[in-house]
């Protein structure tokens, strides 16, 4: 294990992040990393700007917390540190300056931009190309499938490439790895569009190290993985062979949290090249340590976090309405953590149910955080019960570990 105080590039090594919403949570991402993540490298810090702005934290202070709960907690191996869903260059030059070495590139906002695929200078280069494989699967990419590529993705390419260079204009020849995100669309990412996207980017000298597909199947937030399996295996098989061949780099599952039907699979899949990226849970697991410190307390937090869930799901992929879930008053302590903190498949009564109550809490945490009353109330009550804390989040995170070691 190489001794580190500050975050490094991971590299090709199986990595997990462990998204922390109030820069309390490290010792108990420490603590099940310790339990369960050996031959795993793990990313303490990791916030994206939507999560810094909902929860008025400063790069600096994600990292800066992030180190220190490590060092609190005895660690001092290899760390990384992720800018999650990076949009501009000011995203850039911000987290930069806070330490990060892993920046996540987001160039949604320009997909779909390209009306006009002939505007797209490397279309042709794609039309009638035939990509064999190694696990036997061709990729077909016909003129109509190339200019579909070029139309989607060719404006948000570019960006992604802009955004890149000037990556390495401000690390200014200081270690970094990228990883691109093309999973903020509806319709999963095809193997001809994967294939186009990171060849383009590789050829531009992008370090790429991870990229995260929009997978087939459902990745909604705080539950676990929904579709079909067969079909997501038989998919993910081919985007990691594509991955090999052109990289190689690992794959990335964002969403990531609770899918640890999948875990086994994903890691099998990749042959251990991996990146899983995890957010709100630790804060759903925070509530825990509410509910079991201050029955009153949680209580409140759900009534407002349904008052404001309309309003804060607008930018997450969730199905849960309020109606899906009791109201608090209705339940017992016992129903109401099983209500809105259990994953529904966990407790026999309600398999088969879809956790509305967890989409509920998870999606309004940055409402919740920066409440007058209810958000300071939060984080002293687990700043005076930090076991209580990290010993909820240890049991938490040592499950998912567990699943992606037994893919490895």
């Amino acid at each position: 294990m190489t001794n580190s105080t500050s975050p490094v590039p991971l590299g090709l090594a199986p990595s997990f992040g462990f998204g922390d919403r109030l820069g309390l949570a490290t010792p108990g991402h420490v603590a099940a990393w310790r339990e369960a993540g050996q031959g795993i490298l793990p990313i303490f810090a990791q916030q994206s700007i939507r999560e810094m702005t909902r929860t008025s934290r400063s790069a600096v202070e994600v990292v800066q917390d992030a180190l220190a709960g490590a060092r609190d907690a005895g660690y001092t191996g290899t760390q990384g540190a992720d800018a999650d869903h990076l949009k501009t260059p000011a995203d850039i030059e911000r987290t930069a300056a806070a330490g990060f070495v892993f920046f996540t590139l987001d160039p949604s906002d320009y997909v779909d931009k390209a009306g006009d695929p002939n505007t797209v200078a490397w279309v042709q280069e794609y039309r009638g190309k035939k990509v064999k494989l190694d696990n036997g699967t061709t990729i077909d990419i016909d003129a109509a499938t190339a200019d579909r590529a070029a139309k989607k993705y060719g404006v948000a390419v570019n960006h992604a490439i802009f955004l890149s260079k000037h990556i390495e204009k401000v690390m200014a020849g200081k270690a970094f790895e990228i990883e691109l995100s093309v999973d903020e669309t509806p319709q999963p990412t095809t193997l001809a569009e994967h294939y186009i996207v990171a060849d383009r980017c590789l050829k531009s000298g992008m370090k790429l190290v991870s990229l995260a597909p929009r997978f087939i199947g459902e990745f909604e937030k705080g539950v676990d993985f929904k579709g079909d399996r067969a079909g997501f295996e038989k998919s993910l098989a081919d985007h990691a062979a594509i991955a090999a061949m052109l990289g190689p780099y690992k794959l990335s599952l964002h969403s990531g949290s609770d899918k640890l039907s999948i875990y086994p699979s994903f890691a099998r899949a990749t042959k251990g090249r991996f990146h899983v990226k995890t957010a709100g849970t630790s804060y759903l697991e925070a509530l825990r340590a509410v509910l079991r410190v201050d029955e009153k307390l949680f209580r409140e937090v759900i009534r407002f976090s349904r008052e404001r869930y309309d309003t804060d799901k607008a930018t997450y992929h969730v199905s849960a309405t309020n109606d899906s879930a009791p109201p608090p008053s209705d339940l017992n302590a016992v129903q109401l953590e099983q209500a809105y903190l259990e994953r529904w498949e966990d407790v026999k009564e309600f398999r088969g149910f879809t956790a509305p109550g967890r989409q509920i809490v998870h999606t309004t945490f940055g409402s919740v955080l920066t409440h007058p009353t209810l958000g300071p109330e939060v984080k002293q009550l687990l700043r005076n019960n930090t076991a209580t804390y990290a010993e909820i989040l240890k049991e938490h995170f040592a499950r998912h570990l567990q699943a992606l070691r037994k893919g490895i």
